[in-house]
């Protein structure tokens, strides 16, 4: 099985990610950063992790308040480097573990979180910052894959730190019931104290910031009783993001071996670094098969029922690329383009010749097996004047005529509601 070697907490502030790309580490000023995750460094250098999970927030780069989630998990095979602003940092790609994501995601949510999952998105410095001082690309790869987490902890309300503190729990028991012998190191980033806003702008408050360590060290569940105005209070609005350190401390054992910890105050935030080994204990009986169980109980027999496709994270994943193809069609520029030059419209989005000729054919039972949901069909089929009926009767290898005979109204066609597909329609209902 899979197993929660430790966990590394850090900050994340771009104070470190431009550290980095300036070179400072001999600066006096910027050397102690570096200093404080030389350890970390070394510990994933010496355990040789096969994944690390990553848990950190999105600085409204990627995500935007159109669509903000709480708890957003990354299923992708591999996540690029965000513009913030600036230009996107001189990084490559950052190469992620899509099979163990998924899994994890199906446990967290037959555990009871409301997931949202993320495809296509790329990261800012909440965990690039973080993860270009712990891991080094000279041959322009990463060297371990990485299962992004992230968190909602800008638009209130946001998860409270209990809420925060059982995911991780149940985050261990994700990891631990994956069948595959992987070692995962979890890292939380974010804080210490800080605020970037309004009249307390450059807020720290470095008691606090030492008793939140000790207490996440030696008692971390009593962290769970203060609310968010109370570390908002403590820590500043801004530092009140140090809930994201206790998924990772829920993940791990209750008793740890702290194998460093640093501090350091450079400008708005302290940036701290600690490293934690796991000291968990074999249970004489094998749990880990009953969560696996209960991850598949939801969908236990659906593979018995005929002419489903169930559409998974893994079918999601897979077909991404077509399907989002297929999405576009809402926009009158793409599915114009579409219309007027299939084939090049094809290769501009790089899709294979397996999904070219299952479009160009109008093949929608293919498609379905393939991994397009329905509703992508719909839209398809609105573009090129196919109804909706003429698509199930061809899923369920009818003709038109055969499927409509199996409803009360034989002659009741229709499409998506929309004033371009309401116009001349002329269903051939032999085709």
């Amino acid at each position: 099985m899979a197993r929660i070697i430790g966990g590394i907490a850090c900050s994340h502030t771009p104070t470190i990610g431009f550290a980095v790309d300036g070179d400072k580490r001999n600066d006096p000023v910027w050397k102690p950063i570096f200093d404080g995750f030389e350890p970390a460094r070394q510990w994933l250098a010496d355990t040789k992790p096969d994944v690390l999970f990553m848990i950190f927030n999105d600085h409204v780069t990627s995500f935007f308040f159109d669509h903000y989630s709480a708890f957003t998990l990354g299923i992708d095979s591999q996540y690029g480097v965000a513009d913030e602003g600036g230009g996107a940092r001189d990084l490559p790609m950052v190469p992620a573990h899509a099979a163990l994501a998924q899994h994890i995601g199906a446990s967290l949510m037959a555990d009871e979180f409301d997931m949202s999952f993320f495809q296509d998105k790329k990261l800012d410095h909440g965990s690039l910052s973080p993860l270009s001082m712990l891991c080094d690309h000279p041959d322009g790869s990463w060297p371990i894959p990485i299962v992004p987490l992230a968190v909602g902890v800008l638009q209130l309300p946001v998860p409270s730190a209990k809420r925060c503190w059982k995911l991780g729990k149940a985050l261990r028991r994700a990891v631990e019931s994956y069948p595959e012998d992987l070692k995962v190191a979890v890292i939380a980033t974010g804080g210490l104290s800080h605020q970037v806003h309004g009249a307390r702008a450059g807020f720290t408050n470095q008691e606090w910031d030492h008793q939140f360590l000790d207490l996440f060290e030696k008692d971390p569940e009593s962290l769970t009783r203060l609310t968010i105005a109370d570390l908002a209070e403590l820590g500043g609005v801004e530092g009140a993001e140090v809930i994201m350190w206790l998924i990772m401390r829920g993940a791990l054992s209750a008793g740890i071996k702290k194998l460093h910890q640093s501090y350091y105050l450079p400008s708005m935030t302290g940036i701290a670094i600690a490293v934690y080994e796991n000291q968990d204990q074999t249970l004489p009986k094998d749990k880990e098969a009953e969560q696996r169980a209960h991850i598949g109980h939801q969908l236990a027999g659906a593979e018995q029922i005929s002419g489903i496709h169930p559409f998974t994270l893994a079918t999601s994943v897979r077909a991404y690329r077509l399907n989002k193809f297929l999405h576009r069609m809402i926009e009158p520029d793409h599915r114009q383009r579409f219309l007027a030059d299939p084939e090049g419209a094809f290769a501009e989005w790089g899709l294979t010749e397996e999904e070219s000729d299952m479009v160009r054919r109008r093949d929608w039972d293919a498609l379905i097996r393939y991994g397009v949901i329905f509703f992508m069909l719909e839209k398809l089929g609105a573009v090129v004047g196919v109804s909706n009926l003429h698509i199930y009767a061809a899923m369920r290898g009818e003709t038109l005529e055969q499927f409509l005979a199996t409803r009360n109204q034989p002659t009741a066609l229709y499409s998506v509601a929309g004033k371009e597909g309401m116009k001349d329609l002329k269903w051939d209902k032999a085709s």
